[in-house]
């Protein structure tokens, strides 16, 4: 269960980009949000991903409420929520090979588990096959690597997760891959989606409902 209850955040002091906004997500469900670009969306993704801190509201995991982010968050809680980004080079380190890139997740974890098993499951789930996993991001297109970071946000069995457009960049093929993966995740561990995004179309296909943000456009931020 995810649930952010009048959410103000922002980057500056004083200059918030959301503004009062509130969602929530049960156990299981796939809601997705419908916003304009340029409205902040993407900075209540990373509230909701527990990656930015909220200047006002609240944000509860699993009935849990959560003081801080990232890392000033207990691992048991972090690692509940996995998150995928509309644009996969952004802070990617390029002389990763996707291989490494998805097991980054489980080894700073300390999780003793077969690394190496979960991360070709994983890359089968998301169609990497043959030998990408064995090259570095440079040497992949976006597709791959959203496939590769797809994979990544899996790779802890997180009971939410958050896709911030993830499927902005991709061809047709890539997206309905990306797609079935998360539906066939979903369907296997029961986990609860937020799919954030502008194409109502799109988040028809692969959420139970649909809450529509009709929020005014936020110059200078992230859509």
């Amino acid at each position: 269960m995810l649930e952010l209850s009048n959410i103000t955040a922002g980057y500056e002091r004083g200059k918030p980009v959301v503004r009062d906004m509130s969602v929530a997500v049960a156990r299981g469900e796939a809601v997705g949000l419908l916003a304009p670009r340029g409205c902040g969306k993407s900075t209540l993704a990373r509230v909701a991903a527990l990656l930015h801190r909220p200047d006002e509201g609240t944000v509860v995991v699993d009935g849990t409420p959560v003081a801080g982010h990232r890392h000033r968050i207990p691992r048991a809680l972090r690692t509940t929520v996995g998150f995928v980004h509309h644009a996969p080079r952004a802070g990617a380190d390029p002389s990763l090979r996707l291989r490494d890139l998805i097991a980054e997740p489980l080894k700073a974890s300390g999780r003793r588990i077969e690394i190496r098993e979960r991360v070709d499951e994983l890359a089968h789930a998301v169609g990497l096959g043959g030998d990408l996993l064995a090259r570095d991001i440079r040497e992949v297109g976006d597709g791959q690597l959203q496939r590769a970071f797809l994979a990544r946000a899996l790779v802890l069995r997180p009971r939410v997760l958050v896709c911030d457009e993830m499927t902005a960049l991709m061809d047709a093929e890539t997206a309905a891959a990306l797609i079935a993966a998360v539906q066939g995740y979903r369907r296997e561990t029961r986990a609860s989606l937020l799919a954030v995004g502008d194409d109502r179309a799109l988040l028809a296909t692969w959420c139970d409902r649909t809450v529509i943000w009709d929020a005014p456009p936020a110059d200078g931020v992230p859509a």
